[in-house]
């Protein structure tokens, strides 16, 4: 992977959630994510330059499938509003994608972002998405987002295994609740208080080292030398540790890896 390449995407990327860019060129593409904690709108350019970027907090999937319909069909307009009056631009075609494994849920997906008044033009799997922007091509993406652990496993820049099991980030705020006696959503609150990291990672240690174990049961450390990290629930600090650690197989780990999904999605749109 080429850190600084994927470094410099990625902190656009972060930039362009309060700052909107000029197109260089063309028509725009849309990269729709619906997640089980935040649902994301990334736009970008022909070329894949950031424009714009969008997400609102949401509780409207559980494990990659859409239990509430009606409440993520109101996110996304509400989000593509919003970026289309910051833009000045209809925003037209879009890319979605799923969990690994979770393809079956594909339609219902479609059926928001169309809902939406988007035009579906690609649909794929989360770790495939994140790797259009990590561009690798042999290794394990692991995407951990606030439902699931989900792995898609590369061989010559070619998919060979994608996999997807619950375990993610709620399964961490409910441990920290727990801990604390807190309601879910104060314990979400400490979850993404970076300054808290540190303090709370020995409490949590035990579903990283799950997460790990997931990693282990599909992926043969003699035939993968590096796993790279992707999803929200991969911010808290130090899980990389922990992970390389248990797996036994070097990890890496973006500044940002909470947008490379959704950047990846976007850069999947076709026009």
């Amino acid at each position: 992977m080429d850190t600084e390449r994927v470094e410099a995407f990625m902190r656009k990327v972060e930039e362009s959630e309060t700052k909107t860019f000029t197109p260089v060129s063309g028509r725009l593409k849309t990269g729709v994510d619906l997640g089980t904690a935040y649902i994301v709108l990334v736009v970008l350019d022909e070329e894949n330059n950031p424009i714009a970027c969008e997400k609102q907090a949401a509780d409207v999937l559980r494990d990659g499938v859409v239990v509430d319909y009606l409440g993520a069909l109101k996110i996304v307009k509400e989000l593509k509003a919003k970026l289309e009056k910051r833009i000045g631009r209809e925003l037209i075609n879009c890319a979605i994608a799923m969990p690994a494994g979770t393809q079956s849920s594909a339609k219902t997906h479609q059926y928001v972002a169309e809902g939406a008044d988007f035009e579906v033009t690609a649909v794929l799997d989360e770790p495939s998405a994140a790797n259009a922007v990590y561009g690798i091509s042999d290794g394990v993406i692991v995407d951990i987002g606030g439902g699931t652990t989900g792995l898609a496993i590369l061989r010559d820049g070619q998919v060979v295994q994608i996999e997807d099991e619950p375990t993610g980030g709620t399964h961490l705020t409910l441990v920290l609740a727990g801990n604390y006696h807190i309601p879910f959503k104060e314990a979400e609150a400490i979850k993404q208080d970076y300054g808290r990291h540190r303090e709370i990672l020995p409490v949590l240690k035990p579903v990283v080292e799950k997460m790990a174990a997931i990693i282990k049961k599909h992926v043969d450390p003699a035939a993968v030398d590096t796993i790279y990290l992707c999803g929200g629930t991969c911010c808290l600090t130090g899980m990389e540790t922990i992970l390389e650690k248990e797996t036994g197989i070097h990890t890496v780990k973006p500044e940002n890896p909470f947008l490379v999904t959704p950047a990846g999605i976007a850069m999947n749109c076709k026009l």
